[in-house]
């Protein structure tokens, strides 16, 4: 388990017909959260059924799966690491669990529990989960039980035979929302699921929150005590889909208020001169669009993406990572030669993407190439989520070993050390105040621990 990593999407739902297409629908525009594993299972006269695949919803799901899987309410999971839901018969009846997130002390926690002969088939996160569960004297006792021994980040949901159970971490961590729509309740990691369900968002599940979402509606079982909110500040600038709304902040707008603090910035310092703005896609375009409104320098792709292609970020591996981002962009080469370019991009984590996106640019006539990057440099490991696991991978460290960022003259050597080792004539980022003023949530609710190494309280 050094090396898990999770990014995942969460769908569940109760319907007063059969759900199992709105959870095919559901996970499939959950899809860029997770593109190596699905699945999902159903609650109906036959108990609990369950399917789940290597691959992408849409490829791997059959007609038969869609046939098997009856019933009125159920989950679904989209996954870079594992295959959920798990399903477990139990002296709380059968039962269905997927979640997302990460849990930092699992390793301690399986020893506790193979010592009191407690059994793992891999040791996922998931069986640890569903072990504190099922063990408790009720499903809401369990559920409140993880607040007491995982330490780390979840979103989880809960199939059984009263209806899906959804909750969050204490902290909020891993995002999670309710929605409603012609007699369907759900639960959904992302707006965008329910909107294209013709769903209306209701609210985000609180954090540590236990809801019960059944034929009747929403009911709160348990408020956990929640010392205060550390949503992930990663998923405006880059996981979620730019068609959501995260705690009330429409990620499109905070995308666009980003790379207008970007183009702030150069209009501040001046010296720049360019002809156009481009992305890095997909989730450089709202920032680029953002720069282009504030800076008033056209927008201009240069990129063409590959729809079929997944986001070379969640990718497990390294190479696989690499292999990705070669096949996920080529060069629009009418619209480079000769010109001055600021590229926008969301991040800078181990910096090998980037440099081949401005090499590319170089190889393809262009006078010059500027790096703008919305979020500040990456200087810890990410504890809650998918992100890093080891200071090895992010490029900020191999100029700054220890410490942190402590003025703008600090971003502005790394900025210059980073130009240079990509090929870019210019790079910037936003500094970290920026950048939180830009998602327009108070610091004190976000989790920036990528970036200032503080674990949030």
């Amino acid at each position: 388990m050094k090396n898990f990593q999770e990014n995942c999407g969460l769908f569940g739902i109760c319907s007063p017909d059969a759900c199992v297409q709105d959870i095919y629908q559901g996970i499939d525009f959950l899809q860029h959260r997770g593109q190596q594993y699905c699945g999902m299972a159903t609650y109906g006269d036959e108990g609990i059924l369950q399917v789940t695949h290597y691959g992408k919803v849409a490829n791997t799901m059959t007609d038969t799966d869609i046939a098997y899987l009856k019933g009125r309410s159920g989950i679904g999971h989209v996954s870079l690491k594992e295959r959920q839901p798990v399903m477990w018969r139990s002296k709380l009846g059968e039962v269905a669990l997927a979640f997302s997130g990460n849990i930092i002390n699992a390793k301690a926690l399986m020893q506790e529990m193979m010592a009191r002969g407690m059994v793992f088939y891999k040791g996922y996160h998931i069986e640890i989960i569903s072990m504190i569960i099922l063990n408790a004297g009720d499903l809401v006792s369990g559920i409140a039980a993880l607040a007491e021994k995982v330490k780390g980040a979840y979103s989880l949901v809960v199939l059984s035979q009263e209806g899906v159970y959804a909750t969050r971490d204490v902290s909020g961590f891993r995002p999670l929302c309710l929605g409603r729509g012609e007699g369907r309740f759900a639960v959904s990691s992302e707006s965008r699921a329910l909107h294209n369900l013709d769903m209306e968002l209701v609210r985000d599940v609180r954090p540590g929150e236990i809801v019960l979402v059944s034929p009747n509606g929403f009911k709160t079982l348990k408020q956990l005590p929640a010392p205060r909110p550390a949503y992930c500040a990663f998923e405006w600038a880059y996981t979620a889909s730019i068609d959501s709304i995260l705690e009330g902040v429409y990620v499109q707008e905070a995308r666009n208020r980003i790379g207008a603090k970007l183009a702030q910035r150069d209009l501040d310092e001046g010296g720049l001169t360019a002809d156009i703005v481009a992305p890095v896609p997909m989730s450089g375009i709202g920032h680029a669009i953002g720069y282009h409104i504030q800076s008033s320098v056209p927008y201009q792709e240069v990129f063409l993406y590959n729809r079929y292609a997944d986001r070379s970020y969640t990718q497990s591996t390294q190479m696989a990572r690499e292999q990705m981002a070669k096949r996920k962009l080529s060069v629009l080469r009418y619209a480079v030669k000769g010109k001055r370019i600021i590229l926008c991009d969301d991040s800078i984590v181990r910096g090998t993407q980037i440099l081949h996106k401005v090499k590319d640019l170089k190889q393809a006539g262009a006078r010059e190439v500027h790096v703008r990057v919305a979020c500040p440099p990456l200087m810890y490991p990410c504890d809650f989520g998918i992100s890093t696991r080891s200071y090895d991978e992010l490029a900020a460290r191999k100029y700054i070993p220890k410490g942190n960022i402590a003025c703008m003259d600090d971003l502005r050597a790394l900025e210059n050390w980073v130009a240079e080792n990509i090929g870019a004539d210019s790079v910037k980022y936003n500094s970290l105040d920026d950048f939180v003023a830009a998602l327009g949530i108070p610091e004190g609710e976000l989790c920036l621990k990528c970036w200032n190494g503080m674990h949030p309280e």
